[in-house]
């Protein structure tokens, strides 16, 4: 098996929107669309967000971004991995990355919402230290199929 790279890169890369659609559509399947609270692929070139790629021998099989929202914390974005790369412990490599690039930025907590339809994604984010915390940034404080979970990393 190749080895696997995971860097930062543009979110516009047509390998990469390919992962993002893919990410869109699952969640368009699993959710109403009021609770879709997703950023889009021109957001997530800003800045501000910092977005990663995982790849083997070129080809992109997962992605994650985490959003410098504020000088105490980053939101983790866009998380995900193609269903055949699974197992290969890809998101976990991806979080390790998002977290080692908020703590070299002083963040000092990452915060992410996800959804309870995920438990794949609750499992993972449980298993690498986040445990729920309450509604932050502009989320709706009201959405059933939201959870909330933060990390302390700084």
């Amino acid at each position: 098996m190749s080895e696997i790279e995971i860097r930062r890169e543009d979110p516009r890369a047509e390998d990469v929107t390919k992962l993002i659609r893919d990410l869109d559509d699952m969640f368009h399947r699993l959710y109403p669309a009021e609770s879709n609270h997703l950023v889009d692929i021109e957001t997530l070139a800003a800045p501000d967000i910092h977005f990663f790629v995982a790849r083997r021998a070129g080809e992109a099989l997962g992605c994650g971004a985490l959003w410098h929202r504020d000088p105490a914390y980053g939101e983790i974005k866009r998380v995900y991995v193609r269903p055949e790369a699974r197992g290969l412990k890809l998101s976990k490599l991806i979080l390790a990355a998002l977290e080692e690039n908020a703590r070299a930025h002083g963040l000092k907590a990452m915060k992410l919402e996800t959804g309870t339809l995920q438990p794949e994604a609750l499992g993972l984010f449980a298993k690498a230290g986040f445990t729920p915390c309450g509604p932050y940034a502009d989320y709706p404080t009201d959405d059933p199929y939201s959870v909330f979970m933060e990390k302390q990393v700084g």
